[in-house]
């Protein structure tokens, strides 16, 4: 009878100890997956820069095309809005980080702030991430994370998941639907103004178990998710960062009005003012190209550029107004 009872018992504490806590995939009651259609995303990431990781950080002499880095998507494929499928994404690979821009800050309002999308095609395969935001663009914050998956055994390459063990980190949903976040949950710190979140990082969480590899939650666990993944694909695939909430211009569109044309454009680009500004203009990367001091009206040349997309910000001495996307084919 006593060892019933300690049989009991034990099986009773490893339920307890890998329990379901949080919500369950996208489409099922009680989730807190967003749509990529929903309504509630006002705007999307601008700018982004990339740091590749390994193909696989527990053996980095492997790879593919000469190089032990992932390789698949661009820089523009994370930025926009989510496309909700497998291919245009940006692969991050084992520990590899992106860190997102925005054209105004998301600010800390009434539920969910902003989301981030993957680009899993199933709702228990799933590939997790670490998400960081900043007002500085050099202090950065993680929300805290928690996984309550077994670490015994090792959730191999196309291994599969229940994202109900899993809380705060981004890839817990399929693709074509967005992980939220809150930022009150951040705890607060003078480094950090949560009404003016300008930087947006997502860090991909390693899944090895091994102690020596392995990614750690906010209370210490191992998290245990698909690993190894050595693939030009492998790690995090971020589709996307939809704004949910965000901060008001600094200078509202009536008090500097601009008018772009044409738009697209294929050599001059026309711009007029309302009043004298400092115009800059940023490449699809977020990195600054051109800076100039313009008047009311004024043309930028474009015929040197490369195909693709653009911003124009606008900055006067009462504040900025927010970034202008130019096409040029």
């Amino acid at each position: 009878m006593k060892v019933i009872f300690f049989i009991l018992v034990c099986f009773t504490f490893v339920e307890f100890t890998w329990s379901q806590s949080y919500h369950p995939p996208a489409e099922v009651f009680g989730t807190s997956a967003i749509h990529k259609d929903s309504s509630v995303f006002i705007a999307w990431a601008t700018g982004a820069s990339v740091k590749r990781g390994f193909l696989q950080i527990s053996d980095t002499n492997i790879q593919i095309n000469g190089s032990n880095r992932v390789s698949h998507g661009e820089l523009l494929d994370a930025l926009g809005p989510a496309e909700g499928n497998s291919m245009n994404v940006l692969s991050l690979g084992d520990r590899g980080e992106a860190t997102l821009t925005f054209a105004q800050p998301i600010r800390n309002g009434d539920g969910y702030d902003f989301a981030v999308f993957e680009n899993s095609f199933q709702s228990d395969f799933l590939e997790l991430a670490f998400v960081e935001v900043s007002s500085d663009g050099i202090h950065f914050f993680r929300f805290p994370a928690h996984s309550e998956n077994q670490f015994v055994d090792q959730i191999y390459g196309f291994g599969l998941m229940d994202c109900r063990y899993v809380n705060n980190l981004a890839g817990k949903y399929k693709q074509g639907f967005g992980t939220p976040f809150d930022l009150s949950e951040l705890q607060n710190d003078p480094l950090l103004d949560k009404n003016k979140i300008t930087h947006v990082k997502v860090i991909d969480v390693v899944g090895s178990i091994d102690p020596e590899f392995t990614s750690f939650d906010s209370e210490g666990n191992s998290i245990n998710d698909p690993f190894p993944t050595p693939f030009e694909s492998g790690g995090f695939d971020l589709d996307a960062v939809g704004v949910i909430h965000q901060a008001p211009l600094e200078v509202l569109e009536k008090e500097l009005l601009v008018s772009v044309f044409p738009n697209p454009t294929s050599d001059v680009l026309v711009i007029q003012l309302s009043q004298p500004a400092l115009i800059e203009l940023l490449d699809s990367q977020g990195k600054s190209i051109l800076k100039l001091e313009a008047n009311l009206n004024f043309n930028i040349d474009f015929s040197g550029f490369d195909a693709g997309f653009y911003f124009i910000q606008c900055r006067t001495n009462e504040g900025t107004l927010s970034l202008k996307r130019i096409v040029k084919y």
